[in-house]
């Protein structure tokens, strides 16, 4: 199986991000909704940009924030809403932080042991897709090789 990192745009409105992940479904769904978790891997260490908090209440109806600075003044906020939450094969969240936020998708399938996660994310128009995947396409890629290193870890002590 591939572990690289694919970005496509599906259509005008769909971007879908895929990539296998070298550890069982249950672990790679933890690193997802795990605050603790979702900290040591989820901003690009290239940006120079920590995620300084992340708070997740990983239910249907909960909501989750991610702020990313280096302190209050500087910092920016990604939040939303889950929709759908079945461990560990399927999270749907909204993305509040703007109007022209996505709906995300995300669905996780083990094959052999490995993880095949299927990120899709549905935009109100072809300019806030295009727009996002300038980001999406530099800054997964990275996110998901530090998914990858965590999962490494996470392995040897399961």
């Amino acid at each position: 199986m591939n572990d690289r990192t694919t970005v496509e745009r599906k259509s005008e409105r769909e971007l879908v991000v895929t990539r296998t992940f070298n550890g069982p479904v249950r672990i790679v769904f933890e690193a997802w909704t795990r605050p603790e978790l979702m900290k040591l891997w989820w901003a690009p260490k290239s940006m120079g940009v920590p995620l300084r908090s992340c708070e997740m209440d990983v239910r249907v109806g909960g909501t989750y924030r991610l702020e990313f600075g280096h302190d209050a003044a500087t910092s920016f906020a990604f939040f939303g809403k889950y929709m759908e939450v079945i461990p560990p094969s399927r999270l749907v969240w909204t993305n509040d932080e703007s109007e022209d936020a996505a709906l995300t998708t995300l669905t996780f399938e083990e094959k052999d042991g490995k993880t095949l996660l299927i990120l899709h994310e549905l935009y109100p128009s072809k300019e806030a897709r295009d727009e996002a995947c300038a980001g999406m396409e530099g800054g997964m890629p990275e996110q998901f090789e530090q998914l990858d290193e965590l999962l490494a870890t996470l392995g040897a002590s399961a």
